[in-house]
């Protein structure tokens, strides 16, 4: 249901505690009790486990109170906030503070803080000072922030304005904008505004996205484009979503619609671009790529998100390439085999390719069926890991471990055929991935210089961190060395205030 990538090449895998026994024990005298469950009140099964790219070896992890349906967010210092859930997990604070593969981190539940408003399907964002805000929730038309401000849970009207008969504002669209103080594009339904969150306000309106309901449950997708030249410009991209009242209706078998829309939140005057997929989506996860380019991956043709409310997997990839022209932004990619669809998800992973896990589908662990409850994971290779493009791809070899805003730095990188144009240097964050939105996500190209020889086959680039927090708040990014459009693979930079 939920994942994201740690610095350590790690990946934490997240459900929910009320679906019963899983496949993984907790091991020896490790069992969580909870005598309102009606499934499992002594529970000894993993309902979260911690993955090693390295090994492939899964270890599992304890969580205390329910996540279903939760958000969360890496803080500054690489640890993964997790926030609320259902029953008992509604209020609640995780923290997982990540380890070498061979140490034994697990979760922790706050004691001494909680959420002031329970949420569940809430979206969350970093700030540019490092805190986070934590947008909405069924029922819960409110923001609050961790750590906690003094005005605790503030009143977010455009939220319920926003909410229909079957919601369509839940797990709201949250970017953040690289303009100054960092203000926040936050998209439900089909609109969307820009809030200050110095002052709590919302400081535009934008048009209404013509083409019906584009969030929970209704089941599309959103990203930011690769922030870039002056960091003064941020471009959304949204993609797919079910017919109208498909969820209400539980119209399992209406199509979905492939209507993308596109803007340029940052304009003074901003109106969507719309395009067309080459088939209609619902529940794809959008994944930035290293080169800028954007993945839609998994999800289905026909129902909306919800159990049990979906058809007709969509098993074809999508490459969005921002830069061509309408009409051919669109390449269809070679298809999977495994049916991902509702409680899935996609994570770029360090060496470039993608993590691809869950679907189910169901209340409860289900095996028998049309789609079954999935517990394979598998990794997708975009084209440019192809072999014909081998002799292109770069190999970082130094980066500085941590740079501060502005800080003008070196970097060394090793190809295999000569250079014969800029090497970018691009970082992208470590999102939390969970109901088609990657909480969090974003690619910065950074301010290179040319490659100049350095000997021994070697390159040197000087790179520029960006100046503020508002483009790149402070923590952890993968940094790719991007040649002709084949990445390497990444080395973990941190960026402090």
């Amino acid at each position: 249901m939920h994942t994201a990538v740690t610095r350590f090449n790690t990946v934490v895998l997240l459900d929910r505690t009320n679906i019963g026994p899983s496949r993984k024990a907790l091991g020896k005298h490790r069992c969580r009790k909870d005598p309102n469950d009606a499934v499992l009140k002594r529970d000894c099964y993993a309902h979260s486990v911690l993955f090693d790219l390295g090994t492939n070896q899964i270890r599992p992890l304890m969580i205390q109170t329910d996540t279903w349906c939760s958000s969360g967010q890496f803080l500054s210092d690489g640890s993964l906030l997790q926030t609320g859930g259902d029953r008992d997990g509604f209020k609640k604070i995780r923290k997982f503070e990540p380890c070498d593969p061979n140490e034994t981190c697990d979760w922790v539940e706050l004691q001494d803080t909680e959420l002031i408003t329970g949420r569940w399907y809430a979206s969350n964002q970093i700030l540019p000072d490092g805190s986070v805000i934590i947008v909405g929730g069924r029922g819960t038309n409110t923001v609050e922030y961790y750590p906690p401000r003094e005005n605790g849970a503030v009143p977010f009207q455009f939220l319920a304005d926003v909410e229909d008969k079957q919601m369509d504002n839940l797990y709201p669209y949250v970017h953040l904008l690289p303009d100054d103080g960092g203000n926040l594009f936050i998209f439900a339904n089909s609109r969307a505004v820009k809030y200050d969150h110095r002052t709590n306000a919302v400081v535009k309106e934008y048009p209404p996205l013509i083409g019906g309901p584009r969030n929970y449950p209704s089941g599309g997708s959103s990203a930011m484009l690769a922030i870039q030249g002056d960091f003064a410009t941020a471009e959304i991209l949204i993609c797919g979503g079910a017919q109208s009242g498909a969820f209400t209706a539980r119209a399992v078998d209406a199509p979905a619609h492939g209507t993308c829309g596109r803007i340029v939140a940052t304009a003074p005057d901003p109106a969507w671009v719309t395009e067309e997929m080459p088939f209609g989506r619902i529940m794809g996860d959008m994944v930035n790529l290293p080169t800028g380019e954007i993945l839609i991956i998994n999800g289905a043709q026909a129902g909306s998100q919800g159990f049990e409310m979906g058809s007709d997997p969509c098993l074809y990839p999508l490459l969005y390439r921002p830069d061509q022209p309408i009409g051919l932004r669109f390449m269809t990619l070679n298809p999977g085999t495994v049916p991902r669809m509702y409680h899935s998800t996609a994570n770029l992973l360090p060496d470039g390719r993608i993590l691809l896990a869950g679907s189910n589908p169901h209340y409860f662990y289900k095996f028998n069926a049309e789609f079954p409850t999935e517990l394979r994971i598998e990794a997708f290779s975009p084209e440019y890991l192809s072999q014909d493009r081998a002799n292109l791809r770069p190999e970082l070899r130094e980066i500085p471990e941590i740079v501060r805003y502005g800080e003008v730095f070196d970097v060394f990188v090793t190809v295999p055929l000569p250079v014969v144009e800029t090497i970018q240097i691009n970082w992208g964050s470590a999102p939390f991935a969970t109901h088609s939105f990657s909480q969090g996500q974003r690619l910065v190209k950074l301010t290179v210089g040319p490659s100049i020889p350095d000997g021994e086959g070697r390159y040197r680039i000087q790179c520029t961190a960006p100046l503020n927090g508002a483009v790149s708040p402070p923590g952890y990014y993968m940094a790719f060395a991007v040649n002709q459009g084949v990445p390497s693979v990444a080395r973990w930079i941190r960026i402090v205030l």
